[in-house]
């Protein structure tokens, strides 16, 4: 979520740099709606994960991660492939006075789509090892 923020952030420190684009309040909204919408995102898969290790008693976290990941993947890939085309057309067709929120929010979804799939899955997983490990010593 945090990843999805820093890395609209620094495309538009780099926008701003190079092409003159301001942060303004329609920036701060568009943050705001990526980091919820990344939320939202990683939620679906974390709660996948919590209904499989109810029904994968037997096999080991990181198995059940995985599994949990490739059973939402298509969910999480379409309904940002929806967002994308929507703000693609926004984009081309919209007014000057949208054209940077939208980007913003075109690079966000994007981004977020990616650390909920392929960043949350995997630091939940070594914080698990890292509790185990924790739990087992004591």
């Amino acid at each position: 979520m945090i990843h999805d923020a820093l890395v609209v952030l620094g495309v538009f420190s780099i926008l701003g740099h190079f092409k003159g684009v301001e942060i303004d309040s329609m920036f701060i909204t568009a943050l705001l709606t990526i980091i919820g919408f990344s939320v939202h995102d990683t939620i679906v898969v974390f709660d996948r994960i919590r209904e499989n290790l109810g029904k994968f008693r037997t096999k080991d976290f990181e198995w059940v991660a995985n599994y949990s990941i490739v059973e939402t993947m298509r969910r999480s890939i379409a309904t940002s492939t929806t967002v994308v085309i929507t703000l693609t057309a926004l984009f081309i067709f919209g007014g000057v006075s949208i054209k940077w929120f939208v980007f913003a929010l075109l690079v966000g979804v994007i981004s977020g789509t990616y650390s909920s799939i392929f960043n949350a899955t995997p630091i939940l997983i070594i914080w698990e090892d890292f509790i185990a490990k924790r739990v087992k010593k004591s």
